[in-house]
Protein backbone atom coordinates (compact mmCIF):
# COMPACT_ATOMS: atom_id res chain seq x y z
CA UNK A 1 0.00 0.00 0.00
CA UNK A 2 0.73 3.64 -0.80
CA UNK A 3 2.47 6.03 2.08
CA UNK A 4 0.20 8.28 2.54
CA UNK A 5 1.58 11.81 2.13
CA UNK A 6 1.51 15.00 4.49
CA UNK A 7 0.08 17.95 3.44
CA UNK A 8 2.44 20.39 3.68
CA UNK A 9 2.36 24.42 4.30
CA UNK A 10 5.15 26.59 5.38
CA UNK A 11 3.64 28.44 9.00
CA UNK A 12 0.19 26.99 8.64
CA UNK A 13 -2.53 28.85 10.12
CA UNK A 14 -3.72 25.19 11.82
CA UNK A 15 -1.76 21.98 11.53
CA UNK A 16 -4.84 19.22 11.56
CA UNK A 17 -3.92 15.83 13.09
CA UNK A 18 -5.10 12.43 12.60
CA UNK A 19 -4.14 9.32 14.41
CA UNK A 20 -3.07 6.92 11.26
CA UNK A 21 -4.78 6.33 7.57
CA UNK A 22 -7.72 4.02 7.20
CA UNK A 23 -8.01 1.31 4.92
CA UNK A 24 -9.79 3.31 2.22
CA UNK A 25 -7.49 6.23 2.73
CA UNK A 26 -4.42 3.96 2.45
CA UNK A 27 -5.57 2.70 -0.71
CA UNK A 28 -6.48 5.70 -2.31
CA UNK A 29 -3.66 7.15 -1.09
CA UNK A 30 -5.91 10.68 0.45
CA UNK A 31 -6.35 11.35 3.85
CA UNK A 32 -9.91 10.71 5.51
CA UNK A 33 -11.35 8.63 2.52
CA UNK A 34 -13.37 6.34 4.58
CA UNK A 35 -16.97 6.23 2.97
CA UNK A 36 -19.62 8.35 5.16
CA UNK A 37 -16.44 9.95 6.89
CA UNK A 38 -17.82 13.37 7.25
CA UNK A 39 -14.65 15.09 7.96
CA UNK A 40 -14.69 17.20 4.77
CA UNK A 41 -17.97 18.12 5.21
CA UNK A 42 -17.51 19.36 8.49
CA UNK A 43 -14.36 21.16 7.36
CA UNK A 44 -16.63 22.66 5.36
CA UNK A 45 -19.53 23.67 7.20
CA UNK A 46 -17.45 25.15 10.39
CA UNK A 47 -16.06 27.59 7.61
CA UNK A 48 -12.37 25.92 7.61
CA UNK A 49 -12.70 25.51 4.16
CA UNK A 50 -14.45 27.68 2.01
CA UNK A 51 -16.31 24.94 -0.06
CA UNK A 52 -16.52 21.10 0.50
CA UNK A 53 -13.53 19.38 -0.74
CA UNK A 54 -13.32 15.67 -1.60
CA UNK A 55 -10.35 13.96 -0.50
CA UNK A 56 -9.12 13.31 -3.76
CA UNK A 57 -7.95 17.22 -2.90
CA UNK A 58 -6.66 16.96 0.08
CA UNK A 59 -3.61 18.73 -1.21
CA UNK A 60 -5.58 22.06 -1.94
CA UNK A 61 -5.67 22.64 1.88
CA UNK A 62 -2.00 23.41 1.77
CA UNK A 63 -3.25 27.02 -0.36
CA UNK A 64 -5.82 27.62 2.85
CA UNK A 65 -3.04 27.74 5.37
CA UNK A 66 -3.66 24.35 6.23
CA UNK A 67 -0.98 21.20 7.22
CA UNK A 68 -2.33 17.75 7.92
CA UNK A 69 -0.75 14.73 8.82
CA UNK A 70 -0.89 11.62 10.86
CA UNK A 71 0.49 10.83 14.31
CA UNK A 72 1.31 7.21 12.62
CA UNK A 73 2.38 6.41 8.86
CA UNK A 74 0.78 2.80 9.17
CA UNK A 75 -2.57 1.98 7.56
CA UNK A 76 -4.81 -0.63 9.33
CA UNK A 77 -8.53 -0.78 9.92
CA UNK A 78 -8.68 0.24 13.50
CA UNK A 79 -5.93 2.67 15.71
CA UNK A 80 -6.03 -0.46 17.90
CA UNK A 81 -3.98 -1.81 15.95
CA UNK A 82 -1.09 0.12 16.45
CA UNK A 83 1.58 -0.74 18.41
CA UNK A 84 3.17 1.05 21.58
CA UNK A 85 6.37 1.51 19.90
CA UNK A 86 4.89 3.02 16.79
CA UNK A 87 2.84 5.44 19.00
CA UNK A 88 5.81 6.48 20.42
CA UNK A 89 7.63 6.72 17.38
CA UNK A 90 4.72 8.71 16.37
CA UNK A 91 4.79 11.28 18.87
CA UNK A 92 8.75 12.34 18.41
CA UNK A 93 8.23 12.57 14.84
CA UNK A 94 5.24 14.44 15.21
CA UNK A 95 6.96 16.90 17.41
CA UNK A 96 9.92 17.70 15.23
CA UNK A 97 7.01 18.43 12.05
CA UNK A 98 5.54 21.41 14.23
CA UNK A 99 8.93 22.06 15.63
CA UNK A 100 9.79 22.76 11.33
CA UNK A 101 6.71 23.46 10.00
CA UNK A 102 5.65 25.99 12.77
CA UNK A 103 1.63 26.00 12.82
CA UNK A 104 0.11 28.63 14.94
CA UNK A 105 -2.59 25.84 16.30
CA UNK A 106 -2.31 22.27 16.41
CA UNK A 107 -5.80 20.35 16.00
CA UNK A 108 -6.06 17.02 17.44
CA UNK A 109 -8.49 15.07 15.57
CA UNK A 110 -10.16 12.92 18.06
CA UNK A 111 -9.89 13.21 22.31
CA UNK A 112 -8.42 9.90 22.68
CA UNK A 113 -5.67 10.75 19.95
CA UNK A 114 -4.58 13.83 22.10
CA UNK A 115 -4.82 11.45 25.41
CA UNK A 116 -1.71 9.60 23.90
CA UNK A 117 0.32 12.05 22.63
CA UNK A 118 -0.47 14.11 25.94
CA UNK A 119 0.56 10.69 27.87
CA UNK A 120 -3.01 12.12 29.76
CA UNK A 121 -4.91 8.50 30.43
CA UNK A 122 -8.64 9.14 30.12
CA UNK A 123 -8.70 12.43 31.11
CA UNK A 124 -10.14 15.54 29.23
CA UNK A 125 -12.59 15.84 26.45
CA UNK A 126 -12.39 18.63 22.58
CA UNK A 127 -11.89 22.30 22.97
CA UNK A 128 -9.03 24.85 23.29
CA UNK A 129 -6.19 23.05 25.36
CA UNK A 130 -3.57 24.28 27.81
CA UNK A 131 -0.66 22.63 26.25
CA UNK A 132 1.60 23.92 23.69
CA UNK A 133 3.78 21.89 21.25
CA UNK A 134 6.63 24.09 19.91
CA UNK A 135 4.81 27.06 20.19
CA UNK A 136 1.88 26.07 18.55
CA UNK A 137 -1.37 26.21 20.83
CA UNK A 138 -3.44 23.20 20.96
CA UNK A 139 -7.18 22.04 20.07
CA UNK A 140 -8.86 19.11 20.17
CA UNK A 141 -11.93 17.88 18.11
CA UNK A 142 -13.78 14.83 18.34
CA UNK A 143 -12.98 12.02 15.44
CA UNK A 144 -15.58 12.22 12.62
CA UNK A 145 -16.03 8.90 12.29
CA UNK A 146 -19.60 7.40 12.74
CA UNK A 147 -18.09 5.08 14.95
CA UNK A 148 -17.27 7.85 17.69
CA UNK A 149 -20.45 7.08 20.44
CA UNK A 150 -19.17 10.29 22.53
CA UNK A 151 -20.41 12.49 19.22
CA UNK A 152 -22.79 10.83 17.53
CA UNK A 153 -23.86 12.49 14.71
CA UNK A 154 -22.69 15.35 12.32
CA UNK A 155 -24.24 18.40 14.88
CA UNK A 156 -22.35 17.33 17.92
CA UNK A 157 -19.14 17.00 15.83
CA UNK A 158 -19.61 20.33 13.89
CA UNK A 159 -19.81 22.49 16.99
CA UNK A 160 -16.54 21.82 18.21
CA UNK A 161 -15.10 22.09 14.29
CA UNK A 162 -16.93 25.67 14.52
CA UNK A 163 -14.99 26.04 17.65
CA UNK A 164 -11.85 24.97 16.34
CA UNK A 165 -12.21 28.09 13.35
CA UNK A 166 -13.05 30.88 15.72
CA UNK A 167 -9.78 29.72 17.83
CA UNK A 168 -8.03 29.59 14.73
CA UNK A 169 -8.97 33.12 14.07
CA UNK A 170 -8.41 34.59 17.57
CA UNK A 171 -4.92 32.98 17.71
CA UNK A 172 -3.86 35.10 14.89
Amino acid sequence: MPRLRDVVVARPEVLLVGINPGLRSGAVGHHFAGNGNPFWRLLAASKLTPRLLHHEEDNELAELGIALTNLCPRVTRTAAELEPDEVERGRRALARKIAKWKPRVVAFVGVSLYQTYFRLGKSGGPGAKPETIAGARVFVVPNPSGLNASFPGFESKLVWFEALKNFVRRSR
